[in-house]
């Protein structure tokens, strides 16, 4: 197993520790500043979610500069951020700090967009990831850490920039949704 592999997996076993930390009541405290306050629980939980988020940039730039991609790779490494990304939405929404619907919407997109990759597997085609794929991935995860770090540091000139990354979100996330089966409807067309 390479490197970049080594570091998928290292990513997935962090979502067990991830979902762990936020879905057990440990008493680690808050943290106070005037108004604010910050579970300890989900400042943890928020590091090891950027942690397991660089990984995924990490693992990718590692495996193209060095040419290790494999076929492995190319299995793991989609499906570790849809294991985290979907762990962290569901939970967020446990913890009421996203709304239901937008969390559906967000995975419902990641299980279309999975599925259209393996009908084009089955036809021996690889469809890539687009920019907007990435814009999407991006505002994802600032809407999952800012939701777990409770709008740090925007609460303290009190603007939700958590609710509003969240929203971008949700617009890419749907929007490029649509794009990709737009540019890949040949797919479903063309497969037996």
């Amino acid at each position: 197993m390479n490197v970049p592999n080594k570091i998928t997996l290292s990513r997935i076993c962090l979502i067990p520790i991830f979902i762990i930390i936020l879905s057990i009541p440990f008493d680690w405290g808050e943290w106070h500043w005037g108004v604010y306050h910050l579970p300890v629980t989900h400042f943890v939980a928020g590091i090891i979610f950027l942690i397991a988020s660089l990984t995924d940039w990490l693992d990718g730039y590692y495996a193209r500069k060095y040419n290790l991609i494999t076929n492995m790779g190319k299995f793991l490494d989609p499906l570790a951020d849809k294991l985290l990304v979907s762990a962290a939405f569901i939970l967020l929404v446990q913890m009421d700090l996203a709304a239901a619907w937008i969390v559906i919407v967000i995975i419902s997109r990641e299980f279309a967009v999975t599925g259209l990759r393996l009908v084009a597997a089955g036809e021996g085609i690889v469809l890539a990831a687009s920019s907007m794929g990435k814009l999407k991935t991006v505002s994802q995860i600032g809407a999952i850490a800012l939701l777990l770090f409770h709008n740090f540091p925007f609460v303290f000139f009190n603007v939700p920039v958590d609710t509003i990354v969240l929203y971008i979100a949700l617009i890419l996330t749907t929007w490029s949704g649509i794009d990709y089966f737009i540019k890949n409807s040949h797919v479903m067309s063309e497969s037996k």
